[in-house]
């Protein structure tokens, strides 16, 4: 696999504006159709500040400071049980649902007065003794983790609130048929979520290009990040940055520290349905750093892009993209691309030996960190694809031609100007889809497949 480092102008693919709406029904049908597919009387959907996704992708509710429980029952009833400020928040919630309020969601040394216990708000909404309880956490256990006692990724106060309620046997964990790679309500997406991620992935993408290009020696870390032109936009991680020529802690927010000639330097961040991370070296040119560590890694992101398509199982995708790193010496610190949504890993089928396949709907990140990496040495290239078959696709120019031009000329780009040759499936959301530009002094120079 020959690949050059030459001069690549990135095109101005166009950013959109205008947010994409997604509609009440999609919200309603998402409530219908899981609450259909587990046989329980009730559903407790949870969510916090920090994990709010699937309480999100029902109502489009996030808790900006408290907890607050998703609760769907039977004969379409349903409850947001919410605290002091979940209550004040309430106009955002989508689908038809009733707020309750639940003071034991609030924060400390706030009133109690309305509704102390949380047990006499389920009371209060219908649970009773018998009822049974599918309970959604923020993730769940595989088969291979699992323990002898029951384990649930919510409070335990929750748990033990509900069974107070309806009895010690009566609840089950039911995240699985939300959050599985392929069986998992949540890993397809319809047209009109696509649209937003493609709004998502395309405005973060954008914005790291212009970190990347205003990442120059004699620049504070902080001075750099500031030129991304951030306007509001809901993260879905925080904001990293990180330079130095010692070990490059990626995860971390950016400091004060100035940036020098030489420096590694790694940078991420995303939107709600796309990410983008790039890992580059404060250098003009450096043949050495070239083909030692970002060539080798960079036909790693080739041959993802070359071999992601439907059907294919991600156990094997997985094991193609160890062989080729090996070759370069390098391994996957983590997995080789996992799902994406508004949280920023759904799940992976990108993992050894899975025979999870990749299917129409899903919303996919090319997420390749190489290991092992020596002081002041940081290479990634990360970027959001959307898989969609000829019917999906036909929906999209239909529905949303502009998002659909956007992605022709992202695709047109990677096969002309990047030399990739990837499948059909495949529909690039990010502004700069695998752009890879690994010294930032030389930011217009990009790796190629010649």
């Amino acid at each position: 696999m020959d690949i050059q480092w030459k001069k690549v102008d990135l095109p101005d693919f166009g950013t959109p504006l205008e947010v994409p709406e997604i509609p009440v029904e999609i919200y309603e049908n998402r409530c219908d159709k899981f609450y259909n597919k587990i046989d329980c009387n009730w559903i407790a959907v949870y969510g916090d500040r920090e994990h709010f996704a699937n309480l999100h992708y029902f109502t489009e509710f996030d808790p900006r400071f408290e907890e607050a429980l998703l609760m769907l029952g039977p004969d379409n009833q349903r409850y947001l049980v919410v605290g002091n400020e979940g209550l004040m928040y309430k106009p955002v919630v989508k689908p038809n649902c009733e707020i309750v309020l639940s003071q034991t969601f609030s924060l400390l040394g706030q009133d109690r007065v309305k509704a102390p216990k949380i047990t006499d708000v389920f009371k209060e909404i219908g649970l009773k003794r018998g009822d049974t309880v599918g309970v959604v956490g923020w993730k769940y256990l595989e088969d291979k983790e699992k323990e002898e006692f029951e384990s649930y990724f919510v409070p335990v106060y929750l748990i033990n609130a509900l069974k107070s309620v309806v009895g010690d046997d009566a609840l089950q964990d039911v995240t699985e048929e939300l959050m599985h790679p392929t069986r998992g309500l949540r890993a397809y997406n319809e047209v009109e979520q696509l649209a937003f991620f493609e709004w998502a992935a395309s405005r973060a993408s954008a914005a790291l290009t212009r970190i990347m290009k205003h990442t120059k020696p004699g620049k504070s870390e902080l001075e750099i990040v500031s030129n991304m032109g951030y306007a509001g936009e809901p993260f879905t991680t925080h904001l990293m940055y990180a330079s130095g020529k010692k070990q490059i802690v990626g995860l971390r927010s950016p400091s004060s520290k100035i940036v020098e000639k030489g420096d590694g330097v790694f940078s991420a961040f995303g939107y709600r349905g796309g990410l983008s991370a790039r890992g580059v070296r404060v250098e003009k040119e450096n043949k050495e750093f070239l083909e030692k560590w970002a060539i080798p890694y960079f036909r790693g992101i080739v041959a993802w892009y070359e071999n992601v398509e439907i059907g294919k199982k991600g156990g094997d995708i997985y094991q193609l993209v160890t062989d080729v790193l090996k070759k370069g010496g390098l391994r996957p610190a983590l997995n080789p691309g996992h799902l994406t949504s508004s949280d920023e890993w759904l799940h992976t089928q990108f993992r050894p030996g899975s025979e999870e396949k990749i299917f129409s709907g899903m919303a996919v990140q090319c997420d390749i960190i190489p290991a092992p990496m020596p002081d002041g040495v940081n290479i990634n290239c990360e970027d959001t694809v959307f898989i969609a078959d000829e019917k999906y696709q036909a929906e999209i120019k239909e529905r949303y031609p502009e998002v659909w031009q956007r992605i022709q000329r992202r695709r047109k780009f990677m096969r002309n100007e990047l030399g990739i040759d990837f499948s059909e499936n495949i529909l690039p959301l990010s502004n700069s889809p695998a752009y890879y530009t690994p010294l930032t002094l030389q930011s217009d120079y990009a790796l190629v497949l010649n």
